[in-house]
């Protein structure tokens, strides 16, 4: 047996469960599950989504009611859980919760992570431009002392393969040049690993589809959920998949199975 590591944007934990979620959840035999747009607040979550298919939810809630929020769900308890990782702006709308399993011979992390979306307009992508200017050296310090896995909606699209019209999206959110430049650097100078594509480097393997028009129907898809690791766990990952049969959301479920025990 190895570790089963599901991510999911759920679009509203509530909403996400009238849908089946937990049913699906219980089925699917994860070690975690990273979960993001979790729409919640710990009021919402106590005594219904505490716990799902036999895990913990360790959460990190937005201030603002119905918004954001992610949640990491672990059958094995962590050492430690830390919530939000710039200490200010971003940390108010709950977009970063990590669990660490640290021993004396390793120290390793998974992070659920809701990277923000620019589409709403130019306020909110320059929002989003602090955002991954925060968030990479605070990646570059924990990978320079732990091996860890990050998980979750990280809203770029990085390579013309990874959506459907990429053409007409050059100058929209999640496809604009500077977001997939810092997605470059992030795996190329940064060292970190897109899982998924070093699996699958097939087109058409989208995780998110509007709601306008016939998107789901036709498959006009984007790729924005991902499994971002540290070489090391990178090389352990075995098999992914995208779960298309039932929705839950707007964005489908990706899962990694990887060689390695907690």
């Amino acid at each position: 047996m190895g570790f089963r590591l599901v991510t999911l944007n759920l679009n509203g934990i509530r909403s996400a469960a009238s849908k089946g979620f937990v049913q699906w959840a219980e089925a699917t035999g994860a070690d975690c599950m990273g979960v993001q747009e979790v729409k919640a607040q710990a009021t919402d979550v106590a005594g219904r989504f505490e716990r799902v298919a036999g895990l913990d939810g360790h959460f990190h809630f937005a201030q603002k009611k119905g918004y954001s929020g992610v949640g990491l769900y672990t059958r094995k308890a962590p050492s430690a859980v830390i919530t939000g990782f710039d200490g200010h702006e971003f940390d108010t709308e709950g977009r970063y919760v990590e669990a660490r399993y640290d021993t004396a011979r390793r120290k390793f992390s998974l992070i659920s992570c809701y990277f923000p979306s620019g589409s709403s307009g130019e306020d909110r992508q320059v929002a989003k431009f602090r955002f991954l200017a925060s968030l990479y050296p605070h990646l570059m310090a924990l990978k320079a002392e732990r091996d860890f896995i990050l998980v979750g909606d990280v809203n770029i699209a990085h390579h013309e393969i990874d959506l459907k019209n990429w053409r007409s999206n050059q100058k929209n959110s999640g496809f604009l040049p500077e977001e997939r430049a810092w997605m470059s650097k992030l795996l190329s100078d940064g060292g970190l690993v897109d899982v998924f594509r070093t699996l699958n480097p097939q087109a058409e393997q989208y995780t998110w589809w509007s709601n306008r028009g016939q998107a789901w129907a036709n498959n006009v898809g984007w790729r924005l959920d991902y499994h971002l690791a540290t070489p090391g766990i990178a090389a352990k990952a075995r098999r992914e998949s995208i779960y298309l049969d039932q929705r839950f959301s707007d964005h489908a479920p990706v899962t990694i199975d990887y060689d390695f025990k907690l």
